[in-house]
């Protein structure tokens, strides 16, 4: 989930500012989606997803040795009703892992799995987020820090000079502004933000940096928060490219799959995907809820000047971490359901 507020942030030249902020979300997005189709289905004969395709074929035919010493001793134990259902593993490997030079079964369904994990995070966001309440709470978070790098640099001019600064600066402002007024309609949060600004302006000549800390915020506030935009975006980049790991370590737990064991490891590979989709998810849906609550309580309140360091916190920090400890405590219910699942098929084949 990537929004515009991210750049806005980061940038203090307002012009068109949201609309680069946008296309610099989606190229990203795009880019990862390429990565998946480059590494797992074109050329994947030579790219790295082809060389474990191969090693993974290679750990196939070197676990099959245990699998058949396995099922040859449970032959001669007369227990052919073990021996006829575990014939389906064999055929399972060797159809996902063939072809390896156009595309496996196990890379196609490798990107399906992904495109379902996607389609239902983006269902959840769409459906919990309809009115942009998290691009609203973040902007609404940073927004003061934004204006505050544009008017402090006013502070160390005077007279004439400082007048000029703000003239320039208000400019800006009211861009920006305008176009939070144009994404969001009337918002009394804007209009709390703009009446800021004009006291600072009517103190020209006057302005502190009491003033300023205390109206826009400190420069550390302003530093903190910058880090805390990023701690976000970096852990949303970290379960992109978790995924992409797991997805191209599929050949090699696909390939010991044979060994007799009953934890295979294609369960706990399918259980990887789906643990890293949990914590996409459930970051997103902490996200989008929390900045619900900020939407539709301080920001519906004109008096209100809340301290909205707790969200920035919460996303930075603890979102992340709430979000690991439910994929750990999902990822071993779909470990154990698929395990579970697998024997009562295999008892009854």
């Amino acid at each position: 989930m990537w929004f515009s507020s991210l750049y806005i942030f980061s940038q203090l030249d307002t012009n068109d500012v949201l609309t680069n902020g946008v296309v610099t979300a989606q190229s990203i997005a795009e880019g990862w989606d390429k990565q998946w189709i480059d590494l797992l289905q074109n050329n994947t004969n030579e790219n790295l997803y082809g060389a474990l395709t191969k090693l993974g074929i290679f750990f196939a035919v070197g676990t099959l040795l245990f699998f058949m010493a396995q099922w040859l001793r449970d032959v001669l134990a007369n227990e052919y009703s073990r021996p006829v259902s575990a014939m389906i593993w064999p055929f399972l490997v060797v159809m996902l892992l063939a072809n390896p030079g156009n595309g496996t079964l196990l890379s196609n369904l490798t990107l399906g799995l992904r495109e379902f994990v996607n389609t239902v995070n983006q269902q959840v966001v769409e459906v919990a987020d309809t009115n942009k309440t998290y691009q609203q709470a973040l902007n609404m978070s940073v927004a003061e820090e934004v204006v505050g790098g544009l008017l402090r640099p006013c502070q160390s001019f005077t007279g004439q000079q400082q007048v000029n600064c703000f003239i320039k600066s208000k400019e800006k402002i009211d861009v920006l502004l305008q176009e939070y007024r144009d994404i969001y309609g009337i918002q009394p949060w804007i209009d709390r933000l703009e009446n800021k600004v004009n006291q600072i302006i009517l103190t020209t000549g006057n302005a502190s940096e009491f003033a300023f800390n205390s109206l826009l915020g400190s420069t550390a506030q302003t530093v903190i928060k910058n880090i805390l935009v990023s701690l976000q975006s970096a852990f949303q980049n970290l379960i992109e490219v978790t995924m992409l790991l797991i997805a191209v370590l599929g050949p090699l737990a696909v390939g010991g799959s044979l060994l007799p064991v009953a934890g295979k490891p294609i369960f706990a590979w399918l259980t990887g995907l789906f643990s890293v989709g949990i914590a996409k998810i459930s970051f997103n849906i902490v996200a989008v809820i929390s900045a619900a609550v900020i939407v539709n309580g301080p920001a519906q309140n004109a008096s209100a000047d809340p301290d909205l360091m707790w969200f920035m916190i919460l996303l930075g920090i603890l979102a992340p971490i709430m979000s690991l400890v439910l994929a750990a405590a999902g990822g071993f219910a779909v470990f154990s359901a698929i395990s579970n699942t697998a024997v009562w098929v295999q008892e009854r084949v």
